[in-house]
């Protein structure tokens, strides 16, 4: 198991979700993924009122800075090494955030990728939903020499 990928992929989903009138009830799959393997270890539950905390705090910047260039990448990457690092901590709990994940994809109608692009002067910007065979090179000309 890669922890970063499953754990950026988690962090992306809770970006998605926290914008949402639905985060209550992520909130709740969140809570459960922090509680996991916690047992009834002393200040377990302080533990994960501590995680929750932090996710809640990284909600509130989203939703006060939304339009801040920028604000969803560095937030996601907060997000990432909260969740890696719990799954460090419990590896069986990768499967709580899997089940998250695949929530908020069957949400969204499947997973999507969301691209800004920014400062692109004189280049291309090629998304595709499926792979891309570029055998014969991707050849950029501006629109000018088109004409």
């Amino acid at each position: 198991m890669d922890v970063m990928q499953v754990a950026d992929a988690g962090a992306a989903a809770l970006v998605v979700e926290m914008a949402k009138s639905t985060w209550s009830t992520a909130r709740d799959a969140v809570a459960r993924f922090f509680g996991r393997g916690s047992g009834q270890a002393e200040g377990a539950d302080e533990v994960v009122e501590q995680e929750l905390r932090l996710i809640d705090e990284v909600r509130r910047q989203l939703l006060e800075g939304q339009g801040q260039e920028g604000l969803e990448g560095r937030l996601r990457g907060q997000l990432t090494i909260q969740l890696a690092a719990r799954l460090l901590k419990r590896p069986d709990a990768a499967e709580a955030l899997q089940e998250l994940i695949d929530q908020v994809a069957a949400a969204e109608g499947g997973p999507q990728a969301r691209t800004s692009v920014h400062h692109n002067t004189n280049s291309q910007v090629v998304i595709a939903s499926g792979a891309i065979n570029a055998g014969g090179g991707i050849h950029y000309r501006s629109p000018e020499s088109g004409r």
